[in-house]
C-alpha cells in the first residue's frame, strides 16, 4: 500500500467518526426526528399566570390612633427673687413644702424705709393741722386762697412721699405668686440678695399639663376637648386628660404641631418633668370600608385597585377618604365582599390570570 493510499484511508475513517458524532449530539439534523424527542410550544400571546394574596372587603370600624411621646410640665413655674437689694433677714418656708398664694416667704432689711415711714407719717399729722388752720383763715378772709392751696399741695406730696416708701417697704417682702410646691433653697439668712438672685423655684403641680406634638397631617383633627390618655414609667396606671390649647402654628424644622392637655393631678403624684406614652385617637368611623395603602397604585392622578375575578386581576379605580398609618378608607369604586388582590400589584395587568396563595 503505498503513501497516497494509505492517508486516503485515514481521512475517510476520520470522516466517518466525526458524522457520528454529529448524528449522537444532533439527532434532529438528518432527514428524520430521533426518537423520543419532545418540544414545547411557544406561543406569542401567552401569558404566565401569577401568584397573589388577596383579602375580602369587609365593612368595620376605622380606627386612627397616635402614640407620640411627651412630657409633663407644670401648670405654672417661677424662680423666686426679690424686686430690690438688701440683707436677707427672714427664710419663712420649708423647702419641698407647700405654700399658698400670698404667703409670705422671706424677707430683706427694711429698717431704713421704716424710719423714713415713721418720719413722714409725723410730719403727716403737721401738715393735716396747717390745712385746717389754712381753711378757716380763708373763711375769714384772713389768707389768701393761693396760701391755702399751697398747704394743701404740700399735704398731697407728702401723702405721696408715705404711698412710695410703703411700696418700697413692700418690696422687701417676697410673697409666693401662686399656691404650689417650692424648691430646693439656694440662698441663706443674712446673705446680700438683688434681683438677680434666685431664692427657690416655686411649682405648680395640680393640675400638670401634658405636652406633646403631632404629625402636621392631624393639625386639623385634633382640638380642645380631646381626650388623650398616657402612661408613665414605673406607674401601671393609665391617666386621662383634655386637650385645652395648640400652638399656633406648624415647626418648620420637625413638620409637627406642638399640643397641651391638662390633667388634675389632683393628688399630686405625678411630677413635672416626667416623660410619658400618649395614646390619641385621631378618629373613628363605623361601617368604613378600610384597604391596605399598598394595594393602591397611583395611574396619572388617579388612584387605582386591582380585583380578582373569575381568576383574573380587574383594575378598578378608588376615591380615597381618610388614611391610617396602615389603611386608607375607600368612598367609592369598592364594595364589600369583593375580593381586592393585595400583593403584586406592580406586576399586575388588565385581564392577567392569577392564582390567589392566600385569602383573608
Amino acid at each position: 500500500m503505498d503513501k497516497k493510499t494509505r492517508w486516503g484511508i485515514i481521512i475517510s475513517i476520520a470522516a466517518a467518526l466525526a458524522g457520528g458524532m454529529v448524528y449522537r449530539f444532533f439527532p434532529g439534523s438528518g432527514t428524520g426526528e430521533a426518537k423520543g424527542a419532545t418540544f414545547q410550544p411557544q406561543h406569542g400571546n401567552e401569558r404566565r399566570m401569577l401568584n397573589v394574596n388577596a383579602v375580602i372587603i369587609k365593612e368595620h370600624m376605622l380606627v386612627d390612633d397616635i402614640n407620640p411621646r411627651g412630657r409633663l410640665i407644670p401648670d405654672e413655674e417661677v424662680d423666686l427673687s426679690f424686686q430690690t437689694s438688701g440683707q436677707i433677714v427672714q427664710i419663712n418656708f420649708n423647702e419641698g413644702g407647700h405654700v399658698q398664694k400670698g404667703q409670705l416667704l422671706a424677707k430683706v432689711n427694711d429698717a431704713p424705709l421704716q424710719a423714713q415711714l415713721k418720719k413722714l407719717d409725723a410730719q403727716l399729722k403737721l401738715a393735716q393741722d396747717r390745712v385746717y388752720r389754712q381753711s378757716a383763715l380763708l373763711e375769714k378772709d384772713a389768707v389768701s386762697k393761693e396760701a391755702y392751696e399751697q398747704v394743701k399741695t404740700d399735704l398731697e406730696a407728702l401723702k405721696a412721699d408715705m404711698q412710695l416708701v410703703k411700696a418700697n417697704i413692700d418690696l422687701t417682702e417676697l410673697r409666693a405668686p401662686f399656691d404650689g410646691i417650692i424648691g430646693l433653697r439656694q440662698i441663706s439668712e443674712g446673705a446680700y440678695a438683688s434681683p438677680a438672685t434666685i431664692v427657690a423655684k416655686l411649682t405648680k403641680i395640680s393640675p400638670l399639663k401634658v405636652e406633646f406634638s403631632i404629625p402636621e397631617r392631624y393639625a386639623g383633627r385634633i382640638k380642645a376637648g380631646t381626650m388623650v390618655s398616657f402612661t408613665v414609667e414605673g406607674n401601671l396606671a393609665t391617666f386621662y386628660a383634655n386637650v385645652y390649647a395648640t400652638e399656633s402654628k406648624i415647626d418648620p424644622v420637625t413638620n409637627t404641631l406642638t399640643v397641651r392637655a391638662l390633667y388634675p393631678n389632683k393628688n399630686g403624684k405625678l411630677l413635672p418633668g416626667t416623660p410619658a406614652n400618649i395614646w390619641v385617637r385621631m378618629f373613628e368611623l363605623p361601617d368604613a370600608i378600610p384597604i391596605p395603602s399598598q394595594a393602591i397604585v397611583p395611574e396619572m392622578g388617579k388612584d387605582k385597585v386591582f380585583l380578582y375575578r373569575n381568576g383574573k386581576a380587574e383594575p378598578v379605580f378608588i376615591t380615597k377618604g381618610l388614611r391610617t398609618a396602615s389603611d386608607v378608607q375607600v368612598l367609592e369604586g369598592l364594595q364589600a365582599g369583593d375580593t381586592l388582590i393585595v400583593s403584586g400589584t406592580l406586576q399586575l395587568r388588565t385581564g392577567l390570570p392569577v392564582t390567589l396563595d392566600n385569602i383573608n
